[in-house]
């Protein structure tokens, strides 16, 4: 190894999502399932929304950017995840653990932040709709998009960072089914003071400040569809948002379990399921929970197959 990762070992072994023999091969066709669904559902999403003019709005161009991120997180995560399930030692290099773990924390943060996008944009359709189109033009939502990504890669490149100067000298035995950054530090000899505080100050400041805006939204929304006087209409408006908080509040709830705490009292194997969530299930259901149960989406896809049914 260079000197200048201070790295002892060349490769780690990921210990999977369980030990017990009997489950690998039903775990691997769950999980395999999931990852064809994930994969479908989003690259769908996305190629429908590409389609359909009248699916060309601020909101549906959030909703496609979502998509892609969530294919590209579980390209970055269950593929590695499979392995495990079918080989008795499931071996990634150094090189390929820091890569691994700065593409899962960069499109976790787009993720995370672009639910808070979203929610913003909800915000002013329902609360100011007359300024919507000046509010949301595409010069503003492209940028809201690129800021996001911008950040992202800033962060992930700190923690990434840091975490390739930690020696490690102990067991190469990571104990997840990916490189993460808590797994990662159980291992290190060196000093990880710096790396827990940084995961700390990241994981309060990208958990909090999305969190902060759903809220702050919701809060605004709410009292918005209040004064709808039509039962109908309030009934139709909070189960769109009974839908987003669902899903915003399973991401960010197992986020802040893992990462949220001092490494000394979280456990890994707690840690594990945890990440199941965010990282395999928010993917794979966010297609259908914000876009197919959506009318505009319904009527685009149905028009694409009438569409194909006529060529």
């Amino acid at each position: 190894m260079t000197a200048g990762n201070h790295c002892t070992v060349t490769e780690f072994f990921l210990a999977g999502l369980s030990v017990k023999p009997e489950l690998q091969l039903p775990l691997f066709f769950l999980f395999l399932g999931i990852y064809v669904i994930t994969v479908s559902g989003n690259l769908g999403m996305i190629i429908l929304i590409g389609l359909s003019s009248h699916l060309h709005t601020p909101m549906y161009y959030f909703l496609s950017s979502l998509s892609f991120t969530d294919f590209c997180q579980s390209m970055v995560v269950i593929p590695k995840m499979l392995v495990s399930f079918l080989t008795e030692n499931n071996i990634i290099s150094h090189s390929g653990c820091m890569t691994q773990l700065f593409f899962f924390i960069t499109f976790g943060l787009v993720e995370s932040y672009t639910l808070a996008v979203m929610a913003y944009d909800r915000y002013v359709a329902i609360c100011n709709p007359l300024l919507y189109n000046a509010t949301m033009s595409s010069q503003i939502y492209t940028s809201l998009i690129s800021g996001v990504y911008i950040f992202a890669v800033l962060c992930a490149s700190v923690n990434t960072g840091f975490m390739n100067r930690i020696k490690f000298c102990k067991l190469n035995l990571i104990n997840h089914y990916f490189c993460d950054l808590l797994p990662l530090l159980k291992l290190a000899c060196s000093n990880t003071y710096i790396n827990e505080m940084l995961i700390l100050f990241f994981g309060t400041l990208n958990i909090c400040v999305p969190m902060l805006t759903v809220i702050t939204s919701y809060i605004f929304i709410i009292a918005s569809i209040l004064r709808i006087r039509s039962t109908e209409g309030r009934s139709k408006a909070f189960s769109t948002c009974s839908s987003h908080i669902s899903a915003v509040a399973v991401f960010y709830g197992s986020a802040a379990f893992m990462y949220l705490q001092p490494s000394s009292v979280s456990s890994m194997d707690q840690g594990k399921v945890s990440s199941v969530f965010y990282t395999t299930l928010v993917p794979m259901l966010n297609p259908f929970i914000y876009c197919l149960r959506n009318k505009d989406v319904t009527v685009a896809l149905k028009k694409i197959l009438e569409r194909k049914k006529f060529m």
